[in-house]
């Protein structure tokens, strides 16, 4: 079964432990259910052997008492380090402490003598500055040695908000988090040490999440499938979205991927628009798109005062020059559903503020970390933190790419993905990509959603292919992937 989509920061589940609490449900009840949720995955996964428990001096740490408690009921051979003592264990953690009845070793350099799987229950998400001193040398060495390490909410060392290692975390085999996961869990580098994450019901109930509003998610198709515009018999080629891609007279290549992007995600017609010496090229290779010679800036305002034409890409292969920068205005003047990536955003480094101030309507942009940083600046926070932000300002949607990609919408909303495969690091596969986007806008999607649709069916796309896979690859892999996805659904 799948995990709840929806991701809580650490003070939002702090907040569902509270409500929880208050509406009647112990913290000592809950802190029960989550150590032996974590016992029993380990149980599912492993065979008996050596385990070390390692325990911080908060709630984390009480967690793992109550593991190490079921590991050693269940005949397993355990021994628990504790960081401090347990005298100064507070609140329920103190109350798990009592309960366990065997020696508590010190947190020191033999606490990992002779164990064969490790229980890392030393901090949780909210630790606010880089691990060091004695608890770093035994996570330096977990990372050193084969002993699979199971993590408690998240691996210690691991920012639950942003992801972000602070000093040094364990690389875990398994993450087992509670009642629902945190943006850390999906945000590199953190995904990176989460290993399988496992969440679990501790008893807390779904209905504090009205309380909570939680404006963060994973991208699933749970979030976007039902805004999906399936063509009906009743539809045609305008019906279904006459889209328009700026094609570039040099790297004509960017231009016929987001074009072939485009075809494949059901735009009813897609023309290029093309500099005249780009013409021939494009109209050689590209059966079934039209392509309209654009001479200047000029042209392009008058070509796209066709209503009929309801989206438009400006970017891929357009080159950073005026012509750009006047295609990417004039296409906001339009106020149809535009998609601005590459070159289109390069464009305006520095200027973002322009692009806000000439947005009369539906906006994506596209940008990777470098063409981000080239149109915001170089910004502190986390990459979720850096998107909404940018959402916020420029009232666009964000697509800020990466093994991790952030969707962004100015309403404050926001999806992380996790289903890209490292096989998309490679030339074009951000033109499909953007392709992708502006067909699902041009058949009425919300912004948003078209663009949460177009980032997890890209990574769908690459997984489908596997290795080996280029940019001509991923347009060719969307069948299938949408069959998958509504093969169980009959046109009207």
């Amino acid at each position: 079964m799948e995990p709840p989509m929806e991701l809580l920061s650490v003070e939002e589940m702090a907040s569902a432990d509270k409500a929880a609490i208050a509406g009647g449900v112990p913290g000592e009840r809950l802190m029960e259910n989550a150590g032996a949720g974590v016992a029993r995955h380990i149980v599912e996964r492993w065979s008996p052997r050596p385990v070390a428990v390692l325990c911080g001096p908060g709630n984390n740490g009480g967690d793992g008492f109550v593991v190490a408690r079921h590991l050693a009921k269940a005949g397993w051979s355990v021994k628990l380090a504790l960081l401090g003592s347990p005298q100064a264990l507070t609140g329920d953690a103190a109350i798990m402490a009592q309960r366990w009845d065997r020696p508590i070793a010190s947190l020191d350099a033999n606490a990992l003598e002779a164990a064969a799987l490790v229980v890392d229950g030393l901090f949780g998400a909210g630790l606010a500055r880089p691990i060091t001193g004695v608890p770093a040398a035994l996570i330096e060495r977990l990372n050193r040695d084969t002993a699979p390490v199971v993590a408690i909410d998240v691996p210690s060392g691991v920012d639950g908000d942003t992801g972000a290692v602070l000093g040094i975390a364990p690389r875990a085999a398994l993450t087992v988090t509670f009642f629902r996961r945190k943006p850390g869990h999906l945000l590199l580098p953190g995904r990176l040490h989460c290993g399988e994450v496992a969440t679990i019901d501790i008893g807390i109930p779904a209905d504090v999440l009205g309380g909570i509003s939680p404006r963060t998610c994973e991208n699933t198709p749970a979030l976007w499938r039902a805004h999906v515009r399936l063509p009906s018999l009743l539809d045609h080629k305008y019906s279904r979205g006459h889209v328009v891609v700026a094609g570039g007279a040099a790297m004509t290549g960017a231009a016929r991927l987001a074009a072939r992007g485009a075809m494949r995600a059901g735009a009813g017609m897609v023309t290029i628009a093309s500099p005249p010496d780009a013409v021939p090229i494009y109209a050689a290779e590209m059966a079934g798109v039209l392509v309209a010679p654009i001479a200047r800036p000029a042209d392009f305002v008058g070509f796209l005062e066709d209503p009929r034409k309801v989206a438009i890409l400006v970017g891929p292969g357009n080159g950073v020059s005026d012509a750009t920068r006047a295609h990417a205005l004039a296409a906001l003047a339009t106020r149809r559903p535009v998609v601005l990536d590459a070159d289109a955003l390069t464009v305006f480094a520095g200027d973002g503020e322009v692009l806000a101030r000439a947005r009369r309507g539906t906006c994506v942009l596209t940008p990777h970390e470098g063409e981000f940083t080239r149109l915001f600046g170089d910004r502190p926070g986390s990459k979720l933190a850096r998107a909404c932000a940018a959402a916020a300002e420029t009232g666009a949607v964000i697509v800020l790419k990466g093994g991790d990609t952030v969707v962004a919408a100015p309403d404050g909303r926001a999806a992380i993905a996790a289903n890209a495969p490292a096989w998309l690091a490679t030339a074009g596969a951000g033109d499909v990509l953007a392709g992708l986007v502006l067909a699902l806008l041009g058949q009425g999607m919300p912004a948003f959603e078209a663009s949460c649709a177009a980032v997890w069916l890209h990574g769908a796309m690459a997984s489908k292919f596997g290795p080996g896979l280029i940019a001509e690859d991923l347009p060719d892999q969307l069948p299938a992937v949408l069959r998958g996805l509504f093969d169980d659904t009959a046109s009207d």
